[in-house]
């Protein structure tokens, strides 16, 4: 997500005076969600999923997945097919 973020700024201190402000945490990402996310996209493409653009989708649902975080989102049936276990909290 910090990536996503990233794009609506010209400096990294720009990005983390808006994450200081917004009281946001940075965490790392645990190998046990990165091997999971792996697994999941790979299940992914099996069902012929679209080859760009969706990986980081995988690294935020296996992060929360494993850290047992709810998630905000208005891809629901991705994250729901691929991890079913995570709390989803959707707009619509």
């Amino acid at each position: 997500m910090y990536a996503e973020l990233s794009v609506a700024f010209a400096r990294i201190e720009e990005l983390e005076e808006v994450v200081a402000q917004a009281a946001l945490s940075v965490e790392s990402i645990p190998r046990e969600a990165l091997f999971l996310a792996g697994k999941a996209f790979v299940d992914y493409r099996r069902r012929r999923g679209a080859k760009d653009g969706v990986l980081p989708d995988f690294f935020i649902g296996a992060h929360a997945a494993v850290a047992g975080c709810a998630l905000l989102t208005r891809d629901v049936g991705r994250y729901r097919t691929y991890f079913p276990n995570i709390r989803l909290v959707s707009p619509s």
